[in-house]
């Protein structure tokens, strides 16, 4: 059990890795004031909720882990 959580937790890592890399860059201080300029559309829109639910995963996962 606690070697199924460590690859599970090791695999949400990585993806965790890669999803952030695959985010669009120079979107957070240069951008304008106004927040309606710029809406996540399509794929981003895809990778920004993948991201969450990834991360979900992974902190659950530790958790588990911590328990075992």
């Amino acid at each position: 059990m606690n070697q199924a959580l460590s690859i599970i937790q090791g695999l949400s890592a990585a993806v965790i890795i890669i999803l952030v890399l695959l985010q669009v860059r120079g979107t957070s201080l240069g951008r304008s004031s106004n927040s309606a300029s710029f809406t996540r559309r399509g794929l981003e829109k895809v990778i920004f909720k993948a991201t969450f639910v990834v991360s979900a995963i992974f902190l659950a996962v530790s958790f588990l882990n911590l328990l075992v």
